[in-house]
């Protein structure tokens, strides 16, 4: 994790043209358990250019990685529902037979998973893991997959690339082996890349090394990447676009710049303000959002974040906001309320006056935005 945020575009980020490669629209996607429908992703829409990146951030159990899982159509299992529109390259996702779509995966989409160790076959070589698709999709021998192993393990840094094929996953370092992840990721070449919590268990220095690792094979091979985090930190220089997500909705979403800019929703102030700062005194007590996430299986009436958010009024826990816009249309934010308004300043103003515990728990805090470098 990076103790300041700079943002900015990455260089030689490709702009926009022709038709987006990825179309999301109203994704839905449930899981019928016992106690009822957990609405894990509910309503997403956002579309993703070829060369760009969509930073997709928020707390565990946002409905990050079902969003990933979803688009890719992953989520395979007997209780699962997926409903809306995935458009890839003009191809509908939704409802494509496991054929069809393992045709897609690894050649056209990849994912880098977020544990290497659990995602890895532990007693399968690495040679093993890296060649088995290479000679699946481009139809290759054991010999000519075997150089392109080496040389995907050479582009993503890794000494000693020949001897390392045949070695075991436990035989390698964290590191290491989200390294090999990104390799079998993307071996094939593919155009679109999921990449969810590349950096999770990972110490600062290799979280680095893996996100600069990632930001450099996605604008050499000018793929659209989906980075999944939970830290904006992560996202403030290596994106185009930033989506927060709260209780499986999209809560805010603007360009990387104009979000940290004038962040409009409390959830994603919140955000930002939990990120430590390296201008803090020893043992500073972290910034929390006080509460819980929502039960998805029965959620609260009207906004799902009001029971934690500082700025809530009754109208909040009656109604549901929709996606709307102040200054730019590619802003947007859910939110009846938003921070950096007139009405959101005498919103907060008047919960502290009664005293309203979340908005007691804004005081002192207001100043954390300020401190950070943006």
């Amino acid at each position: 994790m990076e103790n300041e945020i700079r943002v900015g575009r990455t260089p030689g980020r490709r702009q926009v043209e022709g038709e987006p490669l990825l179309v999301v629209d109203d994704l839905r996607t449930q899981f019928a358990v016992a106690a009822g429908a957990v609405r894990a992703v509910d309503g997403v829409s956002f579309e993703l250019y070829r060369g760009r990146t969509l930073g997709v951030v928020g707390e565990s159990g946002s409905g990050k990685t079902v969003l990933s899982r979803s688009i890719m159509g992953l989520n395979t299992s007997a209780n699962a529902t997926t409903t809306g529109s995935v458009m890839y390259a003009g191809d509908q996702m939704i409802g494509k037979s496991a054929k069809a779509k393992k045709v897609l995966w690894g050649a056209e989409m990849a994912m880098v998973f977020q544990d290497p160790m659990t995602s890895l076959n532990p007693v399968v070589t690495i040679g093993r893991q890296l060649t088995e698709h290479i000679r699946y999709h481009l139809d290759m021998g054991r010999r000519e997959a075997n150089e392109v192993a080496v040389a995907l393990l050479q582009s993503v840094h890794i000494p000693e690339a020949e001897k390392r094929l045949d070695n075991y996953p436990h035989q390698m370092s964290g590191g290491m082996r989200q390294r090999v992840c990104i390799a079998i990721a993307l071996a094939c070449g593919p155009r679109m890349l999921f990449a969810d919590e590349p950096t999770t268990a990972l110490d600062v220095t290799v979280q680095h090394q893996i996100l600069n690792l990632l930001a450099e094979q996605q604008r050499d091979r000018a793929m659209a990447m989906i980075l999944v985090t939970h830290d904006l930190g992560v996202v403030a220089g290596r994106t185009d676009e930033i989506m927060v997500m709260y209780a499986g909705k999209a809560v805010e979403k603007a360009p990387t710049p104009e979000l940290f800019a004038r962040l409009r929703h409390p959830y994603t102030q919140g955000l930002l303000w939990s990120i430590p700062k390296i201008t803090q005194a020893k043992h500073t007590r972290l910034i929390a959002i006080p509460g819980r996430p929502p039960n998805l299986i029965s959620p609260p009436p009207g906004c799902k974040f009001a029971p934690r958010c500082a700025y809530a009024q009754d109208i909040c826990r009656q109604e549901e906001p929709t996606l709307r816009s102040i200054d730019s249309p590619d802003h947007v934010f859910a939110c009846h309320f938003p921070v950096g308004t007139p009405e959101g300043q005498a919103a907060l103003d008047a919960n502290i006056a009664s005293e309203y515990p979340p908005a007691l728990a804004a005081i002192g805090k207001l100043r954390a935005t300020e401190e950070l470098s943006v």
